[in-house]
């Protein structure tokens, strides 16, 4: 098979010119002699590696085949043309790209599928063709999915490895992908959907400046110039810069794996990406839902640096006066005072659980996550308490603390544990006593640490109190000269 570089020895363009018209007059009485004419010069054209007649008659040949409205022999000879000795790859290329336009044109299904059939084989294990395999792969799995059958449709659209297709623009591997993760979600394959969605970089979504109209229009004139000249390896211009479109799916697709597993940060962080962008911004509604959902997720996240961080940041938005009831909220988790769920719950409960994202009520659901997520508040709300205790208090009696906290000992003690567990606060439970003890103590180097900062502090005082005292006395013996000398 040629690469479909040599130079022409030969052009039978001319011959082309009036062969192909006469083959398709010969047509519309007898079929295969029209074809048989063609694939003389067909063969000339090919051992003397003329590329642009080549495709030509390979396109002429298929299509009379089609015309004619026999399926059966425009698969077959889609077969025979692609295995002709040193078949041109870029003719075969053109032959296959036209094939994939016939698609539409199917009298039935069945058919549609024997030509998908044909194609698929044809373009197997071809890199020249390896764009018109994914797209014809897509149409099939589409059709499986049409019927019922997901697992054939994820298992067909998953088998390919677009992100390694060197001709295919970024935003097409990217709607691939992004098609491969949405099947692996509706089938419940949140493992293989997590993989698959690892394979697209996330600077692609990033902001980019705006092109004007005239640059668009010039954009497109260089790309359709290029596309005549473009080899098969090589990948096409992309002039369309705006991915919002991909940006929105992504992100959504991104909030259902991490919701999946619980992973709150991470949703929150999914909602501030897409919070900025045009389409969010500029729709007030949609910009006040995203608001209301990074604040619910953000309190919902466990206590940590990277949680903190993102909390306060969230809490000086100034948009955030748009959801005045979620902005009562973050301030809550951001003051360092008592809350106490039951207000908490009366206060918040209503406007919460109008939402759906949270629910008081488990469901007879599988994964109630409307339920998880109104339980996860509640110990947001008793772990920032602790926190807050632990910050105030050194030592504290369980009796007084459980009332702090509105639970029971035992509640207290594992909200404790959890939080000791994850490095959040230092605590000790004296059992007996039934006292609480919060500080943290200090080893022997830490004390003496302590003591030489303040002894250096405190000869630093006296260094000071010694200079201030000589000044004064400099100026008490200065001053009486000073006098004396004014009265001469």
């Amino acid at each position: 098979m040629s690469d479909g570089l040599l130079k022409p020895e030969k052009d039978f363009s001319k011959d082309a010119d009036k062969l192909i018209p006469e083959s398709e007059q010969l047509s519309k009485t007898d079929v295969q002699g029209a074809i048989d004419k063609l694939l003389g010069l067909e063969k000339q054209a090919r051992q003397s590696s003329d590329l642009p007649t080549t495709s030509r008659l390979l396109v002429a040949i298929v299509t009379i085949s089609k015309n004619s409205g026999d399926w059966s022999l425009l698969n077959d000879q889609v077969l025979l043309l692609s295995k002709k000795h040193g078949q041109l790859k870029q003719a075969i290329t053109r032959m296959v790209q036209t094939v994939v336009k016939f698609l539409d044109e199917t009298p039935n299904l069945e058919t549609k599928l024997s030509v998908i059939q044909t194609l698929r084989t044809v373009t197997e294990g071809k890199i020249f063709v390896e764009v018109e395999r994914a797209r014809v792969t897509r149409i099939l799995s589409q059709i499986k999915k049409s019927q019922g059958d997901l697992n054939a449709a994820a298992d067909i659209l998953c088998e390919l490895q677009v992100e390694t297709f060197g001709s295919m623009t970024r935003r097409e591997k990217t709607e691939f992908i992004l098609e491969q993760v949405a099947l692996c979600i509706e089938r419940g394959d949140w493992t293989q959907a997590t993989v698959l969605s690892r394979k697209i970089n996330r600077r692609y979504f990033a902001r980019k400046p705006k092109k004007s109209p005239e640059e668009l229009e010039k954009l497109k004139k260089e790309a359709e110039e290029r596309e005549k000249t473009r080899g098969p390896d090589e990948p096409p211009m992309e002039v369309d810069d705006d991915v919002t479109d991909l940006k929105l799916r992504y992100y959504e697709q991104q909030i259902i794996l991490s919701n999946h597993d619980y992973k709150y940060l991470d949703v929150c962080k999914h909602y501030w990406e897409v919070l900025d962008t045009d389409s969010v911004q500029n729709n007030p509604k949609e910009l006040r839902a995203v608001l209301a959902r990074i604040v619910y997720y953000i309190v919902l996240s466990p206590y940590d640096n990277e949680q903190s961080d993102l909390l306060h940041r969230i809490q000086q938005d100034t948009r955030l006066s748009t959801v005045p009831v979620e902005a009562r909220l973050v301030k809550l988790f951001t003051v360092p005072e008592l809350m106490r769920w039951p207000i908490v719950a009366e206060s918040f409960g209503p406007h919460l659980c109008s939402t759906d994202i949270f629910s008081p009520k488990p469901s007879q659901s599988a994964e109630d996550q409307p339920h998880t997520r109104w339980q996860d508040l509640r110990k947001r709300v008793i772990e920032h308490n602790v926190r807050v205790v632990a910050k105030y208090y050194t030592r504290i009696q369980m009796g007084r603390l459980t009332q702090l906290l509105d639970l029971t000992e035992e509640e207290t003690e594992k909200y404790i544990s959890q939080l000791v567990t994850s490095k959040t606060i230092y605590a000790k439970i004296d059992r007996p006593a039934r006292l609480v003890n919060f500080a943290k103590p200090r080893d022997a180097d830490d004390v003496l640490n302590e003591w030489s900062s303040d002894m250096k502090n405190l000869l630093g005082l006296l260094e000071r109190i010694d200079h201030l005292i000589t000044k004064e006395e400099m100026m008490a013996r200065i001053l009486p000269t000073r006098e004396k000398a004014k009265a001469r």
